[in-house]
């Protein structure tokens, strides 16, 4: 396969299957947004703490939305960019949950040994998540730039 196959190839923008992929993290954002927001509705009278829970899993299903749509619009390659942003999305929303779990549960309870354990073994497959992801993108982009560089000496 010379260079130019294999950078048209890099440049190809999302398969059908990974689009499909993304149109159901889309609905799936979607779904649990409009569940979580529809008990939130019709229940009257909750506490602050759980309206702010509600709240926060609201905007983390819109976020996983707003990023399914993202990246099946996309018409070029993003060379891991989606996994990237999905990462970060992961991380981020493991950090609000951890947070607030927290702000909302010590005070009131003892944290349980295996619940702090669950916890943190989901943070460092966040973490571990986004590692990946940073270092597959930055795989991809050395070899565009190679094969790239390749392809103007050959010219």
């Amino acid at each position: 396969m010379t260079p130019e196959e294999v950078l048209a190839r890099l440049d190809a923008p999302l398969s059908l299957r990974r689009r499909v992929g993304y149109l159901a993290v889309a609905l799936a954002g979607l779904t649990g947004s409009a569940l979580v927001g529809l008990l939130w509705a019709t229940e009257p009278g909750l506490p602050p703490r759980t309206a702010a829970a509600f709240a926060v899993l609201v905007v983390i299903g819109l976020c996983w939305a707003v990023f399914g749509g993202w990246a099946v619009t996309r018409r070029t390659s993003l060379f891991a960019r989606d996994r990237v942003v999905a990462g970060w999305l992961g991380l981020g929303a493991w950090l609000v949950f951890t947070v607030g779990a927290a702000v909302i549960t010590v005070p009131r309870h003892t944290l349980e040994p295996s619940l702090l354990a669950v916890v943190l073994a989901l943070g460092v497959v966040a973490v571990v998540n986004l590692w990946a992801a940073r270092r597959a993108r930055a795989a991809l982009l050395r070899r565009r730039d190679t094969l790239a560089g390749a392809a103007t000496r050959d010219e």
